[in-house]
């Protein structure tokens, strides 16, 4: 599940012109794979020693330590799963195949749709091209045809739980799922009410950065208040420590 995944007529196409190896192309592939490995077993494999998981989030002691146990799987998770596509990325420069980038500074975006188009974006354009699309177009098909938004929130919803139990198939998965499905709706509606606001964002950059710094805090917390799902292995726990994150349940 690590990606990145490639179309097959893409990758084919670089595999029937494999070049001979090259100087550059050594020092650029080996330079990926370098970075891929300190990104795996130097930063991620070193933040997991205190990162969340089913052992830790039983010994916490106070809603911070909880916190930041949160804060060190988001990213030990990030350094995990960046490492091993530029791994594999590094690979394939060294064998002339240019597989796509699956990482761009995702933590980094302002709202929930611009993350999920920069983490695992490979395994995100997947779903969009084979769950979202089609299971829309089937929904505006339908006889009396549904309101727009109903037909979004499934959409989101389908892809979401796609990607969700593309991990693993239990209800951990499930709900992480739905809760970045009703995430990306609930962002749909706001972007359609605001579009005029943020156009005038660019008449006075100060508002600008404050909107956009305040729009990747919001966004980032709400990416690791999910991957509480996402790491635990059931609901009880997962539950249990939502609540104490916010002090309940001590």
């Amino acid at each position: 599940t690590a990606g990145p995944i490639d179309r097959v007529e893409r990758f084919v196409k670089d595999l029937r012109t494999l070049p001979p190896l090259d100087a550059p192309r050594l020092v650029e592939g080996g330079g990926r794979i370098l970075i891929g490995v300190l990104k795996k077993f130097v930063i991620a494999d070193s933040l997991a020693l205190f990162a969340l998981n089913a052992v830790l989030a039983t010994q916490a002691q106070r809603s911070l330590d909880l916190w930041l146990m949160v804060y060190a799987f988001a990213f030990q998770l990030f350094f995990d799963f960046s490492g091993y596509s530029d791994i594999a990325i590094g690979v394939g420069r060294l064998y002339g195949i240019n597989l796509p980038e699956n990482f761009n500074q995702p933590y980094l975006k302002s709202n929930i749709t611009q993350f999920w188009q920069n983490w695992h974006a490979t395994l995100s354009a997947w779903a969009r091209f084979y769950v979202f699309m089609p299971f829309s177009r089937v929904l505006l098909t339908r006889k009396p045809k549904p309101p727009t938004n109903l037909v979004v929130l499934c959409a989101h919803l389908a892809t979401m739980i796609t990607i969700g139990l593309w991990h693993g198939i239990n209800l951990n998965f499930l709900i992480w799922g739905v809760w970045h499905g009703i995430g990306l709706f609930i962002h749909k509606l706001y972007s359609d009410r605001t579009r005029i606001f943020y156009q005038n964002l660019g008449k006075r950059p100060g508002l600008r950065r404050a909107v956009y710094v305040g729009g990747v805090l919001l966004t980032f917390h709400f990416v690791a208040l999910g991957w509480v799902w996402f790491v635990l292995p059931n609901l009880s726990q997962g539950f249990q420590t939502m609540g104490r994150l916010w002090g309940i349940g001590w």
